[in-house]
């Protein structure tokens, strides 16, 4: 059985995610473009973003940031084993876990 396709805006999505990851206290990771994801981490307020191959861009953080009402975030890197993440924290999520 084929389910319809159902057309959401990036902003709902990213909005909804964000309220998952404070709900439910787990992580909750979107697919944005052809190589673009990001996680919310738990309670909403951090977050970032990788590509599969090449970095994301501090324009598209920034937008992503101001859509989930992030206040003071701070931006930074994140060098895992296969990828490079930016990170993207609001001042005081840091203490939250």
């Amino acid at each position: 059985m084929s389910h319809p396709t159902v057309t959401v805006r990036i902003r709902d999505a990213l909005r909804y995610a964000q309220r998952r990851a404070a709900q439910l206290g787990r992580t909750q990771q979107l697919e944005l473009g052809e190589d673009l994801f990001i996680r919310i981490a738990p309670g909403g307020r951090k977050f970032l973003l990788f590509c599969l191959d090449g970095e994301p861009d501090q324009a598209t953080a920034r937008a992503i940031a101001e859509v989930l009402g992030l206040h003071n975030p701070q931006y930074g890197w994140h060098q895992g084993a296969t990828l490079r993440s930016l990170t993207v924290i609001e001042t005081g999520a840091e203490e939250l876990g």
